[in-house]
């Protein structure tokens, strides 16, 4: 496994963490908040992985989905509790007090986008880590 810092990437994370802050500071509502949240969070973290690492990993959203399953099913045995931090605010909103099955849907469809996105984009442009001689390495134009 090949790291690297991806420009591209990090900006991506920067923007949906600023998207995420707001809607958990200023949205109150049934719908952006619970579920498009729990969309944008699976997208958070799949940044932050393909910031850091360089290699191709194409089925990424499946672990990320696989991740943020196991984060909700520690939310149906209380993880935060059982960790002994069921009064620390920062672990409670990190790993999650309550358990939700739509949460899961949501990470889902959120997961079903960013494959989709891969294979979008692997098909018609560079990657958002790659240059313009990388992408053109990637069609079978090496570069010597």
């Amino acid at each position: 496994m090949k790291f690297r810092v991806s420009k591209g990437y990090m900006c991506a994370l920067a923007v949906i963490f600023i998207v995420l802050f707001a809607i958990a500071v200023f949205v109150r509502d049934g719908f952006v908040r619970p579920y498009l949240g729990d969309v944008l969070v699976v997208s958070f973290v799949y940044c932050f992985v393909r910031t850091f690492v360089a290699n191709e990993l194409y089925p990424l959203p499946l672990y990320v989905f696989i991740f943020a399953a196991l984060v909700e099913v520690g939310q149906y045995f209380n993880l935060v509790h059982l960790l002994g931090l069921g009064n620390n605010a920062v672990a409670r909103v990190v790993i999650g007090a309550h358990y939700d099955f739509t949460d899961i849907v949501c990470y889902f469809a959120g997961c079903a986008g960013l494959f989709l996105f891969e294979t979008v984009m692997r098909r018609r442009v560079p990657r958002l880590d790659e240059g313009p001689s990388a992408g053109s390495a990637a069609r079978g134009n090496r570069v010597r």
